[in-house]
């Protein structure tokens, strides 16, 4: 039997990149997966690959800005299955214009809300569920730029991704004597339609040297499968070719 046969996952930022790639290893492990993001068609992409695979999944659009459409949709979910065993807290964007010079409050309002308001109306969402079973697994996408502050990925990202870290810690300091754990997963530089937005572009020869969605999603999957004695509580995965270890090098074989 599959690890996570009987359990329900509700992944957000399903319809592409990282949480596709954890919705299909989560479906493989057995999960019936709900897949939440914006857009309706990516969604129903992502569901016909894991149906076709033999899984289990539903689609459930919305906007996760918004407190009042989590919370339609996490009532949705215990009302049809009565549970939500586990939480990804995938969704996430970033913007064009991310250099203080260039960033408006408008920009910084979206990024952090798509980033680090959605992560927080999610797990409120679904902890009573979990409390009630006395179990449950929630799992972030932060990233290194959640430790390390990035003028790279801009100051609202690196904000908003720091709040992510936050928060995840908190819920263990917190929910751990209700056997809830959360985890904070930390990518660094992950080949996922989110690059488009970088203001530099990225080559195909740099994204194929970086992590892709499929290792972060199976990450995930790990994770989810872990035992209920156990709390990971924060993971970073990297490239090999960090680009950023490799700027640090050049600079110091030139001295």
């Amino acid at each position: 039997m599959a690890a996570l046969t009987g359990k329900v996952a509700w992944v957000t930022g399903a319809g592409s990149g990282i949480g596709q790639a954890a919705a299909v290893a989560l479906a493989r492990e057995g999960a019936t997966v709900v897949l939440t993001g914006r857009r309706k068609e990516p969604l129903q992409e992502t569901a016909a690959a894991i149906k076709k695979a033999g899984g289990k999944a539903e689609v459930k659009p919305g906007d996760l800005m918004k407190a009042s459409s989590v919370n339609k949709i996490a009532k949705d979910i215990e009302k049809k299955y009565g549970r939500c065993d586990i939480l990804v807290n995938n969704a996430g964007l970033n913007i064009l214009d991310r250099t203080w010079a260039k960033l408006t409050a408008a920009g910084a309002e979206q990024v952090i809300d798509g980033n680090l308001s959605s992560a927080f109306y999610c797990s409120s969402a679904v902890m009573p569920m979990m409390r009630k079973r006395k179990d449950g697994v929630l799992i972030h996408t932060s990233s290194m730029a959640g430790r390390n502050p990035s003028p790279l990925s801009g100051a609202a990202y690196s904000a908003a991704k720091h709040g992510v870290v936050a928060m995840s810690h908190v819920i263990n300091m917190e929910e751990c004597v209700n056997g809830i754990r959360s985890c904070v997963v930390c990518p660094g530089e992950v080949a996922t339609p989110i690059l488009d937005k970088r203001p530099i572009p990225v080559s195909k020869q740099e994204r194929a040297r970086m992590a892709q969605s499929e290792d972060v999603g199976d990450l995930i999957r790990y994770i989810a499968c872990a035992p209920a004695h156990v709390c990971i509580n924060e993971v970073w995965i990297t490239p090999t070719w960090n680009r950023g270890y490799v700027a640090n090098l050049a600079r110091t074989t030139k001295k």
